[in-house]
């Protein structure tokens, strides 16, 4: 339903190098006759007028939403620029940036479910953990990584509380993306190890004559710092 600026790509253009401000095109009055749920997206910057920028347009838009009956779920991106705070410090600000975003809403106004980046163990249980009755916390894939990354963070979120994954490039970019959601279940429906998982997904790629992106040796490898937490 929205397009911060920090996923403004145009050509020649470098947005993402500046702090996030909110956009919108898409009007809830027309939307709103052809699907009854959208994704709102917001970024935090730790920049109190650009924050509230944020903040101040997902209150209009949950309004307007309330008005024709429109559900949705909100997505928070972590900041693209560097705002002056540790890694590990990062779940935290962001946990707390999404609770100030929801606070006083009524139950009509609720995001059906949060779609987020994962921030290591503590920030994910944290969250998971704050209002399960009415706060579902779901993940972003994030960018393609190797597909035991891709098998840490389906494991390592579920494990923790997560309870919707929302993967766009970790299996559209995939070699055999149906192959890869089956996968996903059984690491964690089945309990299959992920190093298994990703020898399995090889495997099966060569009996379909299919060729990797990546060697096996390689897509064996942790990529993302935050999956060896």
């Amino acid at each position: 339903m929205n397009d911060t600026t920090d996923i403004w790509l145009m050509r020649n253009g470098n947005y993402r190098s500046t702090y996030p401000r909110p956009f919108q095109s898409a009007r809830l009055k027309s939307v709103s006759k052809f699907a009854n749920l959208g994704l709102f997206s917001m970024t935090f910057s730790k920049n109190v007028d650009f924050d509230l920028a944020m903040l101040n347009a997902y209150r209009d838009f949950r309004i307007e939403a309330t008005k024709y009956k429109f559900n949705h779920f909100l997505e928070v991106f972590n900041p693209p620029i560097n705002i002056g705070m540790k890694s590990n410090n990062l779940g935290d600000y962001i946990n707390d940036c999404i609770i100030k975003a929801i606070a006083g809403q009524t139950k009509e106004e609720r995001p059906l479910f949060l779609k987020i980046a994962y921030n290591g163990p503590k920030a994910m249980e944290e969250l998971a953990t704050y209002d399960p009755a009415n706060l579902i916390v779901g993940i972003l894939g994030g960018s393609k990584g190797t597909t035991r990354d891709c098998f840490e963070l389906i494991k390592k979120a579920s494990h923790y509380g997560a309870r919707v994954a929302l993967f766009g490039r970790k299996i559209n970019l995939a070699e055999d993306p149906i192959l890869l959601v089956k996968l996903m279940r059984a690491v964690i429906e089945k309990d299959l190890k992920t190093i298994e998982a990703v020898k399995l997904y090889h495997s099966e790629l060569n009996k379909k004559n299919l060729r990797p992106d990546h060697s096996l040796n390689k897509d064996l490898q942790i990529t993302d710092p935050i999956l060896k937490l």
